[in-house]
């Protein structure tokens, strides 16, 4: 299996990281630290639904699975600053 079909595999609501990783890759440094906490909810789960190899529903998503990707994704902004 090559790198490329690792980011063609599918994502689900507890693949936190991964979410987070296609969101940084979409945004980059668009949003800082900061911001990325400030993102509206309501925002961040229609660009999650985007990401074309996310398979979950958007009625299963969760206040905890928001939180726990906006963390991630500061983790990955860190990581690349």
């Amino acid at each position: 299996m090559s790198f490329k079909d690792f980011d063609d595999m599918p994502i689900s609501w507890n693949d936190h990281e991964d979410i987070a990783m296609k969101l940084y890759e979409r945004f980059g440094d668009d949003f800082t630290e900061s911001h990325i906490y400030r993102i509206r909810f309501t925002d961040l789960l229609d660009w999650i639904m985007e990401i074309d190899t996310f398979e979950g529903e958007r009625e299963n998503s969760s206040e905890g699975h928001l939180e726990q990707v906006q963390a991630k994704w500061v983790y990955e902004w860190r990581d690349n600053q």
